[in-house]
């Protein structure tokens, strides 16, 4: 590429001063020559007359060169007012770039403060609740529990005594003894939930206030109440051969003494199945676990 570039370079230096000799060349006219035409068809086409005629055949000039001059810069003369106004809009843009970095990075501290704000609600909530758990740990702890169980008679053979003992920390007023008794045939029969009759009531012991560790007895059972439970000679024999079942349930409402006095009163749900045999008898907790519950 450079060698041709250089060629064709070549070539034109050759080639202007032919043409500058041309143009300075008279015309054929103006010596006389009459074989070549002024008009400027004629010159648009000039043939010469013979062989013999060695002028340059269809000679076109070369192109001429137009020059485009630029014209002069403008120098734009800035006043001391444009340069005080632009240094000021420099500055305010300067003071935008660097409040706007300042609210960033506030913004960033506000975010990592909320969020030591929220791991501490939570620690200072989880903390709350396990004081919480913990105060209801103690105060159930500290509440009387009454539970029931059963005792054998020392005097008296297959007879039975339903207990109520105090197994809390705090003294115990008992205000309600409802119990009942009901021949079924399984406890599957049993009502779902236990039913009690205001008429068969159990009035309440004669020892109301039960100190920790003491107990009063709620119903005492023997072969002798089979008897008046059963309505008949067959619904007895049935007992005996354990077709149908005597069961005993009850409820005991109870009152804390050092607590409060709107506070709710507590119950304890309990019951037994009396096994009729025909020489001994028992009678053992059973019953579906909707009749055995603590509150």
């Amino acid at each position: 590429m450079r060698l041709r570039a250089l060629a064709e370079f070549t070539f034109l230096l050759i080639l202007l001063p032919a043409s500058v000799a041309l143009a300075a060349k008279p015309s054929d006219h103006a010596a006389g020559n009459p074989a070549i035409s002024t008009s400027p068809e004629a010159g648009a086409q000039e043939v010469p007359k013979n062989d013999n005629d060695f002028s340059p055949r269809d000679f076109q000039p070369p192109p001429a060169h137009i020059t485009v001059a630029n014209p002069p810069a403008t120098v734009i003369q800035r006043t001391w007012q444009d340069q005080v106004s632009w240094a000021a809009n420099l500055v305010l843009v300067i003071l935008g770039y660097v409040g706007i970095m300042m609210a960033v990075s506030l913004l960033k501290k506000i975010d990592r403060q909320t969020g030591y704000a929220e791991a501490a609600a939570e620690t200072a909530a989880a903390t709350a609740q396990a004081a919480l758990l913990n105060a209801q740990a103690i105060v159930r702890a500290e509440r009387p529990w009454i539970l029931i169980t059963i005792e054998p008679s020392r005097s008296k053979e297959n007879t039975f005594t339903i207990m109520a003992t105090n197994r809390g920390r705090t003294p115990a007023v008992i205000t309600e003894n409802a119990l009942r008794r009901v021949i079924a045939i399984d406890e599957t029969h049993l009502p779902e939930a236990p039913e009690y009759r205001k008429e068969k009531t159990a009035p309440v012991p004669s020892q109301a206030v039960l100190l920790p560790g003491e107990s009063t007895p709620i119903e005492p059972f023997s072969r002798e109440d089979v008897r008046a439970l059963c309505d008949s000679e067959e619904r007895f024999r049935r007992i005996e051969t354990w077709e149908e079942r005597i069961y005993i349930y009850g409820k005991i409402i109870y009152k804390d003494l050092n607590a409060p006095a709107d506070n709710p009163p507590h119950e304890t749900h309990w019951c037994c199945w009396y096994i009729h045999g025909r020489q001994n008898s028992g009678l053992v907790m059973a019953g579906p676990p909707e009749y055995h519950s603590h509150s």
